[in-house]
Order: structure tokens, then sequence, then C-alpha cells
């Protein structure tokens, strides 16, 4: 058995090949190393602040169902704040904060397609056949433009590391726009998902980076339910208003 992650000896931590505490410890930002420990590559600069956008976008967003599940967990096992924390990270997934990776793919199969409008053509022709929201499109807030994606496409460009997986999603909105007759948004996660392929994030892992950010909000929310507490309420609402009937 092997592993080229990590080495521990009595004087010395080495991960992919990389001293931890002369090489990287003070040296590399924790996008950094957090790039280099999953792909064993280092970023450039423009790489670097584009992934570390990234895990700062993803890293709060209200009173979302992690956050209430953290919290309400927390509750219960005030004792167990890695429980609370895993409990809210349980819902990372294709509802909120997670759909990077579908559409990761989605763009994959844009680039890779003899003639890219074509292929944006018929995601969106699949799509609206089985009545469906594409994948990194549509927020219940955020209209007309989600102002994390437009940042965040904005530092991929400034940092010149926008590439082909920009353009494909750019070129998917445009075809979902005049499919629709109007214009939807592309939401923080589409947008992730396009900057990170260009900056060479394994599209495999990238639901792993939400996981990775919204885990320091929702260690902010048992920050703030400790100081504010509100689960308890949350709880009690449900028990008044719940009306138990006929199985």
């Amino acid at each position: 058995m092997t592993t080229g992650l990590c080495q521990a000896t009595s004087d010395k931590v080495v991960l992919r090949g990389h001293d931890l505490t002369k090489d990287i410890m003070g040296t590399m930002s924790f996008a950094e190393a957090f790039f280099l420990l999953v792909t064993g590559r280092r970023l450039d600069a423009g790489g670097a602040r584009v992934l570390d956008a990234v895990l700062v976008a993803l890293m709060e967003h209200g009173m979302t169902p992690q956050a209430i599940a953290t919290r309400m967990v927390y509750l219960a096992a005030p004792d167990s704040l890695q429980g609370a924390i895993a409990a809210g990270l349980l819902g990372v997934g294709g509802q909120f904060a997670g759909t990077m990776q579908e559409t990761a793919s989605l763009l994959v199969r844009i680039v890779s397609a003899p003639v890219g409008e074509e292929a944006a053509r018929e995601i969106v022709r699949e799509y609206r056949h089985v009545k469906k929201g594409i994948p990194g499109f549509g927020h219940h807030l955020h209209k007309p433009d989600d102002p994390r994606s437009l940042r965040l496409l904005a530092i991929a460009r400034e940092g010149a590391v926008a590439g082909a997986h920009v353009a494909a999603i750019e070129l998917l909105s445009r075809e979902l726009d005049a499919a629709a007759g109007r214009h939807l948004t592309i939401n923080a996660t589409g947008a992730i998902a396009a900057v990170l392929m260009d900056i060479g994030f394994p599209a495999s892992l990238m639901r792993g980076v939400a996981v990775v950010s919204r885990s320091a909000g929702l260690v902010a929310q048992i920050g703030e339910e400790e100081a504010n507490p509100i689960a308890n309420r949350l709880w009690r609402r449900v028990e008044e208003e719940l009306v138990y009937g006929p199985t």
C-alpha cells in the first residue's frame, strides 16, 4: 500500500513532497495548500485567488437547511460540535451548495464537443423536455444575476485563468436564455464549476470544495447559536404548529 499525500516522521511532516513547516506554513495560503494536497500541483497566483474566492463565496448563505440542521443537532447534543457540523454538511447536495459537480459534467460535454453551440443547445433541449432546471442556473433570491457569480467570473478574468469552461457556461447561459425567452441566473455553483474546471480542479471532487467551505460557515452558525439561541424556538414553533392527522 502506498500514499503520496503525507508522511510524518519524528521531526518532519511532508505533504505531497513539500516540507510542511519550511515550504507550506507561512508561505502558502489555505487555498493553495488545499489544491496542492488534492491535485499534487501548485497553483499560480491567478488560480490561487480564484480558489480562495470560491471558498469564501460558499462559506455562508444565511439560514439554509444546512444551517438549521447544524443548530438543531447542536441543541440536542451540545457536547458534539463536530456532530452538529457533520449534520449540516450532509445537506450539501443537489439543491443547496453542491450542484457544481453536475454543472461541471455539462461544461465538459460542451468543451469536448466538435461544435460547442450545438452541444449547449442540445443540453437545453434535453432539460426543457423533461421540465427540469439545468444545474448551475436559477436562484430563488438572486435575480437577474447572482452577485457572487459575477465576481467569481471577473476574478477569473483578472487572473488570466478564465478559459474554455468559463466560455462554456456563458454559451450555455445564452442558449438557455434564448430558449426560455428570458434571462436565467448563472448561480454561484454554476460559476464555481466553470472557474474550478479552468484552474484544473478535478470535477469528481468538486463538491468537496463546498464541504470544506461550508464547514467554516457552520462553525459560525454554532457560535451564533451559543450567543443568540434560536434552535429551541424553532423546535417549539414546530411543536405548536404541527397538526397530527389520521394515519
